[in-house]
């Protein structure tokens, strides 16, 4: 069994343009003659590796409280794929996910520096998916991602955005990606992890 840490270290992680980035505050530090240490810390629950809720995007969509533990946390499938992602790549993925593991293709991680596009989230939301996960900080276009965000947690799939696949092949794996419970939040922060079994 090997294990795979596919989260980015919350301090130094990205963040999406514009959101708050992540701040340690340090409480209590025993280098300066405290009995113990004690941090805080500020962030916003999109930065770093993070799942996006429905809420996210939609009015009365789920809250990451609602998120059945089943979306985040199962066999999953890694594809590698570099550029924009078109309806074309999203049945290919789906199709080589499926012949290796039915249950791994209700999860696909992208691999690579890839944006989903329009076409291929409507084949994805349309497919049964239950979690869809990419290394950049958006699954759709930076510029303009709402129509991709709509499409995906529209559906019901639950975004598992900003982790790190570099040391990972394709394949299939069993994913961890269980978010902190948030209640009433639109995204969390998560430690995601693949095991090849």
């Amino acid at each position: 069994m090997k294990i795979y840490d596919i989260s980015q270290e919350v301090f130094t992680c990205q963040v999406y343009p514009g959101d708050p980035a992540p701040e340690r505050v340090v409480l209590k530090a025993m280098a300066e003659g405290e009995v113990y240490n004690l941090t805080a810390f500020h962030m916003c629950a999109h930065n770093g590796t993070h799942i996006d809720a429905p809420f996210h995007f939609i009015r009365d969509g789920k809250t990451v409280e609602e998120i059945p533990m089943e979306a985040v946390v199962g066999m999953a499938y890694v594809a590698e794929h570099h550029g924009i992602l078109t309806g074309n790549d999203a049945v290919g993925i789906l199709e080589r996910a499926k012949k290796q593991s039915p249950e791994g293709a209700k999860r696909i991680l992208l691999k690579g520096d890839v944006e989903v596009s329009l076409e291929a989230a409507k084949i994805f939301a349309s497919s049964g998916l239950c979690l869809l996960g990419n290394e950049p900080q958006a699954i759709g276009p930076q510029d303009a991602p709402m129509a991709v965000h709509l499409a995906l947690l529209g559906s019901g799939v639950i975004l598992l955005e900003g982790i790190r696949l570099g040391d990972v092949s394709e394949g299939v794996y069993l994913l961890n990606a269980a978010p902190l419970n948030l209640s009433g939040a639109d995204g969390a922060p998560c430690r995601a992890v693949l095991i090849k079994l």
